[in-house]
């Protein structure tokens, strides 16, 4: 659309972008935001990352950041990308360039001050966009009425698109997801299903960032549904069995729809382990094929367990004791995943029913941690012997407190100890 402009933003005109643009554009050279920013600002929606293309070659853009005080970090120089720091502020700027070579994963590239050609190479037409400082928006593939018709088309030849870069069949989806409407673009689908056979061949790392990134969409399983028709989901994600997925879909409706509890908010993790249908061995092999942290590993495999999922018929006492060993987080998420099975397995469910759920997760959100009175030295002081006994008397006392439901105090903790002592 000719003439269109963004109007002025708090990240386009703070003083860090002034200074790095003041650096970028010294005797008539050009820089321009791009991509993302672009995109995200026409919609209204929140910039996370300022993304920038010049004609200028990474050395003479280095030149100039270091010349204006500006840190440098050479992000990546290969592909003409470096990170400028001001403020805590990071910009990633770009030299525009063009794909000579091509293998599915990567690609060679040569740098050009075509803008045009440097488009061209870019994925979506939503990601063509270009703006300058004052706000002017480039649009060389007509990417503003397909953001604004909710469309998500790749740039020329779908099938060529994807040849070039595997991984723009996971990235389809995503956008898709966070930017498109339905019915979803048919050549872009063609070219899916053509490619998807050839998902495993990316590295677990990008497979992982992808799907994590659909999974955060406001509707999630829609998004999934969408790749197990086109034969996009099998082949990063058998541990899904059938693809079902209702019991997301429910979850993503209870994340939107129980705000008023702190803490509930959308998670790619909980999101997953309600897509899961696999046993423990499964969930590790998926982890280890992902490259999963530890701490997401373990919670995966945590959450994914139906058999560790609580009931909503619990006592207020039971739903404590579960709150001291395992911790608000993780018992709310166990909460919200049984909740989303029920809703999913057993869709007539009552007010009682729903009240029931929303009482223990209320309760989640009012948990604080309850500290155990007695410490080693307590046993100590009064005549318990160093060593593992002690430390097997501690338990039970501790266990008789929980029983207790937290209410003994230490005096009281300290005589039973006493009585387990003389008793040994």
């Amino acid at each position: 659309m000719a003439g269109s402009r963004i109007p002025p933003q708090p990240w386009m005109t703070a003083p860090e972008t002034r200074s790095l643009f003041a650096a970028l554009e010294k005797a008539g050279d050009e820089a321009r935001f791009v991509g993302g920013c672009v995109r995200d600002a026409v919609l209204n929606r929140p910039v996370k990352d300022i993304d920038i293309a010049t004609h200028l070659p990474p050395t003479e853009v280095i030149r100039r950041l270091e010349a204006a005080d500006i840190h440098v970090i050479p992000t990546g120089l290969a592909h003409g990308t470096v990170t400028a720091v001001i403020h805590k502020t990071h910009f990633e700027i770009t030299t525009l360039r063009e794909d000579l070579e091509t293998d599915g994963r990567r690609a060679k590239v040569a740098f050009t001050d075509d803008w045009t050609a440097d488009a061209a190479r870019r994925d979506f037409t939503i990601n063509t966009l270009f703006c300058t400082l004052d706000g002017a928006i480039h649009d060389p593939f007509d990417g503003l009425i397909d953001l604004g018709e909710g469309r998500v088309r790749f740039v020329g030849d779908a099938r060529q698109r994807c040849e070039e870069d595997i991984l723009r069949v996971l990235r389809f989806f995503r956008f898709h997801a966070h930017y498109g409407r339905p019915p979803p673009d048919a050549d872009a689908l063609a070219a899916c299903r053509a490619f998807a056979p050839r998902l495993p061949d990316l590295s677990g790392e990008r497979i992982r960032n992808e799907l994590f990134n659909i999974l955060l969409a406001p509707d999630p399983a829609s998004a999934i549904d969408l790749m197990h028709a086109q034969g996009a989901l099998m082949p990063i994600l058998p541990e899904s069995g059938d693809g079902e997925t209702e019991t997301l879909r429910q979850l993503s409706w209870l994340e939107a729809n129980t705000w008023r509890i702190e803490g509930i908010e959308t998670d790619s993790v909980r999101r997953l382990s309600a897509l899961l249908k696999t046993d423990p061995a499964g969930v590790a092999a998926f982890a280890h094929r992902l490259h999963l942290s530890n701490r997401q590993r373990n919670r995966l495999a945590t959450l994914a367990d139906p058999a560790l999922r609580p009931e909503p018929y619990g006592s207020p006492h039971d739903l404590r004791k579960l709150l001291y060993k395992e911790g608000s987080n993780l018992v709310r998420d166990r909460l919200l995943l049984a909740w989303a099975h029920e809703l999913a397995t057993t869709p007539d469910q009552g007010l009682d029913d729903n009240e029931r759920w929303m009482e223990h997760l209320r309760a989640c959100a009012a948990w604080e941690p309850v500290p155990f009175p007695l410490r080693g030295k307590d046993a100590l002081a009064v005549g318990v012997a160093h060593g593992p006994a002690m430390g097997k008397m501690l338990k039970k006392v501790e266990a008789w407190w929980i029983n207790e439901d937290f209410q003994p105090d230490k005096a009281a903790c300290l005589m039973r100890l006493r009585e387990l002592n003389a008793d040994h």
